[in-house]
């Protein structure tokens, strides 16, 4: 008699590598994303705001809301990738996910969801103070847009993306909220046109890496083309620029760091004008390498490429020494 065609069952996992891929499900890495909850007040501190709240308390109230908003991402990645699973399974890179490859059962993966999410809204609800009610909320929205991303929005071309950006507007919202800070507009417009830049750099990268194949992994690609990404790729990169330069701009009066030069008037230079050296390399690079297909993810490019890295870095340096010094 022939011998059986049908497929065997998923291998159940071995209890010690478990822990290891659920570790990764969480995606960690991603974490770093949480920094935009520093955001609002990072430059309040620049303002010479927050003064009244000791630094034990400002520092603890930014580690509760950064790791709420942390496990709340990891969660909703968990939900994403179960959604996710056969095109995944698709995808050169996606395929080694812990679900896809068959690490973590569905079964488990959505008890350690389920257990993240409940986690960050706690997390949210020990800020201090009655915010809390407010950064929980933020939480909560954060969520729900994320796993209607996940059910459905994915697959609506232009609107997948602004649930991504969304997500980044909340966490700056988030991080304001948690020290009673007002987010400035020019604030939540850089924000926005950074993470529609990063979003719509991840699906050029897609295209450009996997070519026709990229649809297997993410149907909206069939509605994208890589001409009309790469116009909204650099268009969106300009715009987060010019926000940028205008916020800058904006902030002369307060970042000028005044030096007498002894012959009848003041030198006054703005310092944060710095800044925009590393942030126009950084975008600027990515482009580069995104359309170089080099990398399909902007978040992975700015940890594995030293360029990108070291401009972010020097972002950080010069915006925090000109707080300082003016």
């Amino acid at each position: 008699m022939p011998e059986s065609t049908q497929p065997s069952p998923p291998q159940t996992p071995k209890p010690s590598t478990l822990p290891r891929a659920l570790f990764k499900l969480a995606r960690p890495h991603q974490w770093v994303k949480g920094i935009f909850v520093l955001a609002g007040p990072v430059f309040a501190l620049g303002d010479g705001k927050l003064t009244d709240i000791s630094p034990t308390q400002l520092i603890t109230t930014l580690a509760l809301i950064f790791f709420a908003f942390a496990f709340a991402a990891s969660g909703c990645y968990v939900f994403n990738d179960l959604a996710d699973v056969q095109a995944d399974r698709a995808h050169p890179r996606k395929c080694r996910r812990p679900i896809a490859s068959g690490a973590v059962s569905p079964p488990q993966a959505k008890i350690f969801g389920v257990f993240l999410l409940v986690l960050g809204l706690a997390l949210a609800l020990l800020v201090p103070g009655s915010v809390k009610w407010w950064t929980a909320a933020l939480v909560a929205i954060y969520i729900i847009n994320v796993l209607l991303y996940s059910a459905f929005l994915k697959h609506i071309v232009i609107i997948d993306v602004l649930c991504l950006s969304s997500g980044f507007v909340l966490r700056v919202l988030g991080g304001c909220a948690a020290l009673a800070v007002t987010p400035s507009t020019w604030l939540l417009n850089a924000t926005l046109f950074l993470s529609m830049f990063l979003a719509f750099g991840k699906r050029l990268g897609e295209r450009r890496v996997m070519g026709e194949d990229a649809a297997s992994a993410r149907d909206v690609q069939e509605q994208y083309s890589d001409q009309i990404l790469r116009m909204i790729v650099v268009v969106v990169g300009v715009a987060t620029l010019l926000t940028y330069t205008g916020y800058v701009q904006s902030r002369e009066a307060d970042m000028s760091l005044t030096l007498a030069t002894g012959i009848g008037g003041d030198f006054d230079f703005n310092l944060l004008w710095v800044s925009v050296m590393p942030v126009m390399l950084g975008l600027l690079r990515t482009i580069t390498l995104i359309m170089d297909a080099r990398y399909d993810d902007p978040t992975e490019l700015a940890m594995k490429d030293p360029i990108v890295r070291y401009s972010s870095i020097a972002f950080a340096a010069t915006t925090i020494a000109a707080t300082l010094l003016t």
